[in-house]
């Protein structure tokens, strides 16, 4: 898969924003309990009606030395084709949930991902916001309490 186009850090933060206020909406609507599938056509549905271009189950080959393989990977969401958005319905987001996402990241270029667990009281406790590349840690946008950085990727509560 190419790169995907470098987004301005404020332009991201706005789409990750209106993508966190429609989970919100979501989760106020529907609850917690569901399938995975009712989240996400219900995501689907609310980030296109704010406008934004929204890519749903998008084919995430793995290119290994040089060669291109379908494994059957899909991204839930690409949203304005600069975030990432996995949805999850299970007890707890495990570091394994967030590998999986950062995977995700490298492998399609993008910087931004969100990991957003339905299946809790509080959706502002299934929020995770990572982000990925060392270009990002100089933005002071990104340098919140809320941010922590790991090498090469950090991570924001909303």
């Amino acid at each position: 898969m190419a790169a995907a186009p470098q987004q301005s850090a404020p332009h991201v933060n706005h789409i990750t924003r209106q993508i966190i206020a429609a989970a919100m909406k979501i989760h106020t609507t529907l609850g917690p309990g569901l399938l995975e599938s009712a989240y996400h056509a219900c995501f689907v549905h609310e980030l296109r009606k704010l406008g934004l271009g929204v890519a749903s189950q998008v084919g995430l080959p793995v290119v290994y030395e040089g060669e291109k393989l379908d494994l059957g990977y899909r991204i839930d969401l690409i949203v304005s084709d600069a975030v990432i958005v996995e949805i999850k319905c299970v007890e707890a987001i495990n570091p394994v949930h967030q590998a999986q996402l950062l995977s995700y990241m490298r492998l399609s270029g993008r910087q931004v991902g969100l990991l957003i667990n339905f299946h809790v009281a509080r959706l502002r406790d299934g929020i995770k916001r990572m982000v990925d590349g060392y270009a990002w840690q100089n933005r002071k946008s990104l340098t919140t309490e809320n941010t922590e950085f790991h090498g090469d990727k950090a991570t924001e509560a909303p």
